[in-house]
């Protein structure tokens, strides 16, 4: 059952999409094998259940970015001064890929993701080569005017400035940690396949640091349903404590 939800905020409703084995570690390619299938047959599932909940953008973190990218601390040669704190480079772009980069390290030569547009939030101290360098790719880009990014204010202005509606979270570990800590998931969509990773010092879903986060949220739950190769699709609405 997919549920219809209200978002009277500015920003987009954000679901918070991942899968993991019963034990919820986050590295796909260290459990995949005890299912008795391949990488490729579990996100066909994972991305299956993405389509049919929908959404016009999706966010990861930078080391996800890093699959994507076209390079990894290779500066941009361009000049010039560039505009802050948004550059919205395709108007008209109906899917975003939103990319959390806050030191500027991920180099871009397309303005694009698997044809979603792309979209950098950075942070204020990148300097203007690097935006510019952006600009010239194509690609659309947010500056944060805080240290680090301001996760709230970066959904606002997607929700607002580029017509995002619903974001998929589909960040790792300590991303998805920021945003929930931040009070900025509203539910979390789980694909839980039967296997048990078990392997040490792996990340979870979701890492919070040595606080935690069993203080930052309350699940309700929304439905369950079989998903495909033994997995199971579990969905909740996040709310505060």
């Amino acid at each position: 059952m997919f549920v219809e939800e209200s978002n009277p905020m500015p920003r987009p409703y954000v679901i918070c999409h991942m899968m993991s084995p019963l034990d919820g570690r986050l590295i796909v390619n260290d459990w995949a094998e005890a299912t008795g299938h391949s990488v490729d047959e579990l996100v066909k599932i994972y991305d299956g259940l993405h389509e049919k909940i929908g959404a016009d953008a999706w966010l990861s973190g930078r080391a996800t970015g890093e699959e994507f990218a076209d390079a990894v601390d290779r500066p941009y040669q361009a000049t010039g001064t560039a505009a802050r704190p948004i550059h919205i480079a395709n108007p008209d772009a109906g899917e975003f890929a939103v990319i959390v980069d806050k030191d500027g390290r991920l180099r871009w030569d397309k303005s694009d993701i698997e044809g979603a547009h792309l979209v950098v939030l950075t942070g204020s101290d990148v300097d203007d080569a690097y935006l510019a360098g952006l600009t010239q790719a194509g690609v659309s880009y947010i500056v944060s005017e805080k240290d680090g990014v301001d996760l709230k204010n970066a959904l606002d202005l997607l929700g607002t400035e580029f017509g995002v509606k619903r974001l998929m979270l589909e960040g790792g570990a300590q991303t998805n940690g920021h945003f929930l800590k931040a009070g900025l998931v509203d539910e979390v969509s789980l694909v839980i396949f039967p296997a048990i990773g078990g392997k040490s010092n792996t990340p979870a879903i979701f890492e919070g640091g040595e606080d935690g986060l069993a203080g930052r949220a309350r699940l309700t739950f929304i439905s369950a349903e079989a998903a495909g190769l033994g997995s199971v699709h579990l969905r909740y609405r996040v709310g505060r404590p």
